[in-house]
């Protein structure tokens, strides 16, 4: 345990206090104008004092990649200083900010974006059993771009780096998977061309991150290791991304799982521990986050058995949010939402748990 606590170093030197970080949590909580919320401010900054980082929920780069209701926006230089509002809350307590970037994709509702215009890697299925529609190459190449205009937007409002999504269903995995992506062309078919616009964005952060940061701007990653579906992605595919990835100048990735417990489904190899198996796939090469329920000191020890570098704290950090002070010191933590308590949680956050009881919301 005590390892975990002590401070850890990427590999461009930038280090942070301790082997904990926030997983970005989407909040539903922002201005009716998608600019930030002083309650998300108050929420960054309460649970920005133990966590060696906090990794905001994610932001839209571009129009059609909102995906939730009272989501804050990154997409045109206007939000600038929104997103500085809440880089500067998560470094009062001392901790790395790192601001999650995404497009929705099929995911997106069709009453929040332009037109009710719902996009993805081809025709497909939108998340309200309606239609998106397959994106042009033009539109690809703007979507790419527009993540690198909010990596610089990034930069200019004080974050210490950023997590390109890939995960959660969301449009970079559309293209990963044969499930959303049945395109012809260059994006779609092979494995290798349906690698091929998660590449090109993160081919595109960095080259931004060159242009207007230097070695210590974070840049992650975060995948879905499989799905369910027939056709959809197997472990055996996210090896090999994942082993693409690694090669790339990014600083960490990062993946997504409800519980750090679960094991392999769709595997050729045995059927073991997620994130053992992507640990040992990247082989050092650049540090993974490992994440899913972890709750009490008990989980915590036995996540970090799984040989990730460092551990992401989500529903316990709403649980508690003190939750890696109150370890260092040795003291009890709880490990069930007592909503008798103030837990600093956005209203609209709040109203949707309290409407649901046991439930929180998911890590994004």
């Amino acid at each position: 345990m005590t390892t975990y606590l002590k401070p850890f170093t990427f590999h461009n030197g930038v280090e942070l206090r301790n082997r904990y970080v926030m997983a970005p949590m989407t909040t539903y909580s922002a201005n009716p104008d998608d600019t930030v919320s002083d309650e998300e401010l108050a929420y960054y900054e309460e649970r920005s004092y133990g966590v060696g980082a906090v990794i905001t929920a994610c932001t839209y780069v571009i129009p059609s990649g909102k995906g939730f209701p009272g989501q804050f926006a990154g997409h045109t230089d206007a939000y600038i200083d929104s997103l500085r509002k809440v880089s500067q809350a998560i470094h009062k307590g001392g901790a790395k900010a790192i601001l999650q970037i995404y497009h929705g994709g099929r995911q997106s509702p069709r009453e929040l974006v332009p037109n009710g215009d719902v996009v993805s890697a081809s025709d497909t299925i939108a998340a309200d059993g309606g239609k998106a529609r397959a994106l042009t190459v033009e539109e690809i190449q703007e979507i790419v771009k527009a993540f690198g205009e909010t990596t610089r937007r990034a930069i200019e409002a004080g974050y210490d780096g950023v997590e390109i999504h890939g995960a959660n269903t969301y449009l970079l995995q559309q293209f990963f998977s044969g499930f959303t992506n049945k395109r012809t062309d260059e994006y779609g078919g092979t494995l290798e061309n349906r690698m091929r616009f998660p590449l090109e964005v993160v081919a595109e952060v960095n080259r931004v991150k060159q242009q207007f940061a230097d070695d210590s701007f974070i840049v992650g990653y975060r995948f879905s290791p499989e799905e369910p579906e027939e056709d959809g992605i197997t472990l055996d595919h996210t090896v090999q991304l994942v082993d693409r990835l690694a090669n790339e100048p990014l600083d960490y990735l990062h993946i997504s799982l409800g519980d750090f417990r679960s094991l392999a489904r769709r595997y050729e190899g045995e059927k073991e521990n997620r994130i053992k198996i992507i640990h040992h796939v990247i082989d050092g090469r650049v540090p993974l986050i490992g994440v899913g329920a972890i709750h009490s000191k008990k989980d915590a020890l036995e996540a970090m058995e799984t040989g990730a570098e460092l551990l992401a704290l989500g529903r316990e950090l709403l649980i508690e949010p003190h939750w890696v002070e109150k370890m260092k010191a040795g003291e009890e933590v709880i490990t069930e939402m007592d909503m008798t308590r103030d837990h600093v949680i956005p209203g609209q956050m709040m109203r949707m748990m309290q409407s649901r009881p046991g439930w929180v919301p998911g890590v994004k």
